[in-house]
């Protein structure tokens, strides 16, 4: 269970009510316990996510904190805003040369969160914080969801600038390829020695799995992210006339059994399911049989891709 805004809450974990007292909440803890022991046939995952639930909430002042929007260990308190907007310009730990970036990653969700949150909470309600810990947690599935995504893209973001110089990113892409419903992006496209990739930053906040060269889970509700990641990026490559030689989906770690996982090919683009904390490896070290780009042929497809991007 990551810490997300689409995650479920300790209280959903173990069955009970935000209003559940401690006897109750003792009782569904143990209840918990007994049913996802992997000793008994129970989910190891359930398991580790239980544990986890009743670390927030199974004290007092835990409980405390979690409520008010954050966590004994971080200190939470009122006005803890553990999914704000993070500073335009990050304060940089090194003089090293990052990856030259292009466009505003997690922008174009975080705009439609703020936006539907407001028509959400209803016309001349006032919204003091948008990104307060309560009210993110109360919203609908769809605007955490934005949420959710707007920061995986932006820890996708951070990752690979420290891939240095060599690679070239854009972030939040348009295309007019998504479909019904979907965001009318690309989340970003990198170039590198190692190939040119297509990266979606997805989370669901729960694990998925993979089946036929697609994604599978219960949080998925219907959507088929390899496919419509694989539109995306054919959208692009006819605009640019370039070829990705990788398709990415990056999750959460904990979203993720194995990484990376190569799920097959979609028009000659390896795809693969990445763990966020594995994309900067992922990208120096290049997928099992994707092709390379370098020379005179990195410097084309930059030129191309400069000329045809344009931004949500």
């Amino acid at each position: 269970m990551h810490d997300s805004p689409i995650s479920a809450t300790p209280y959903e974990v173990l069955g009970v009510g935000a209003t559940a007292g401690e006897d109750e909440l003792r009782r569904a803890y143990r209840r918990m316990l007994r049913e996802t022991h992997p000793d008994t046939g129970g989910d190891p995952a359930r398991f580790h996510a239980v544990q986890v639930a009743w670390e927030r909430i199974g004290t007092p002042s835990a409980r405390a904190a979690y409520d008010r929007g954050g966590t004994a260990s971080s200190g939470g308190g009122p006005g803890a805003q553990p999914w704000a907007a993070p500073p335009a310009r990050p304060p940089r730990q090194d003089s090293r040369p990052t990856a030259r970036s292009y466009g505003h990653p997690g922008g174009w969700s975080r705009e439609r969160y703020l936006v539907l949150m407001r028509e959400w909470a209803g016309r001349g309600v006032s919204i003091g914080d948008p990104y307060d810990a309560s009210l993110v947690r109360s919203a609908p599935r769809d605007l955490r969801r934005l949420l959710a995504n707007a920061l995986s893209e932006e820890a996708t973001a951070r990752s690979l600038a420290s891939l240095g110089i060599g690679f070239t990113v854009w972030h939040d892409v348009a295309t007019e390829a998504a479909g019904h419903g979907a965001p009318p992006k690309l989340d970003h496209i990198v170039l590198g020695p190692t190939g040119l990739f297509a990266v979606q930053s997805e989370d669901w906040g729960g694990v998925v799995r993979t089946r036929r060269g697609e994604l599978v889970g219960e949080v998925l509700a219907g959507e088929k992210p390899v496919h419509e990641l694989s539109m995306r990026a054919r959208a692009i490559s006819r605009a640019a006339r370039v070829k990705f030689t990788g398709l990415l989906l990056v999750v959460p770690d904990d979203a993720a059994l194995d990484s990376p996982e190569v799920l097959g090919r979609s028009r000659g683009a390896v795809t693969a399911l990445v763990q966020q904390s594995r994309l900067p490896g992922v990208m120096r070290d290049g997928l099992p049989g994707a092709a390379r780009i370098g020379g005179t042929e990195l410097f084309e497809v930059r030129t191309r891709l400069q000329a045809a991007v344009t931004f949500v």
